[in-house]
C-alpha cells in the first residue's frame, strides 16, 4: 500500500493568522505525537511575490502511512476540536488527497 498525503490550503479571515497559526500548530504537534500513521505534519507560511508572508493563508502537507492511517487521523476527536476551534478563523479550506 502507498502512503497517502494531504494538502491542506487555508484562507485566513483578516486579523485571524496569530490565532490560527497558534491552533494549527498545536494539532500538528498532537497528530505527529499520538498518531503512529502519520509521517509529516508540516505547516507552511506562503510568502507574498516582496517575500513577506502571505498572513491570508496556510498551508498543510500531511503524511499518513496508508489509508488506514489517514482513517484513524479523521476519526480521531482531536481533528474535530481543531476545526472547531478555527472555524470563525476561515474563509475557506481546500483539501487535496494525493497518492505518494
Amino acid at each position: 500500500m502507498s502512503s497517502i498525503a494531504l494538502v491542506v490550503e487555508f484562507t485566513l479571515k483578516p486579523g485571524t493568522h496569530a490565532e490560527f497559526d497558534r491552533i494549527i500548530r498545536d494539532h500538528a504537534a498532537g497528530t505527529l505525537s499520538d498518531e503512529p500513521g502519520c509521517r509529516r505534519f508540516e505547516v507552511l507560511q506562503p510568502r507574498l511575490a516582496d517575500g513577506s508572508p502571505d498572513t491570508g493563508r496556510v498551508m498543510l502537507v500531511e503524511v499518513y502511512a496508508d489509508a488506514a492511517a489517514l482513517e484513524a487521523h479523521t476519526k480521531n476527536p482531536r481533528l474535530g476540536r481543531t476545526r472547531a476551534a478555527y472555524a470563525d478563523l476561515i474563509e475557506a479550506r481546500r483539501i487535496t488527497v494525493c497518492d505518494l
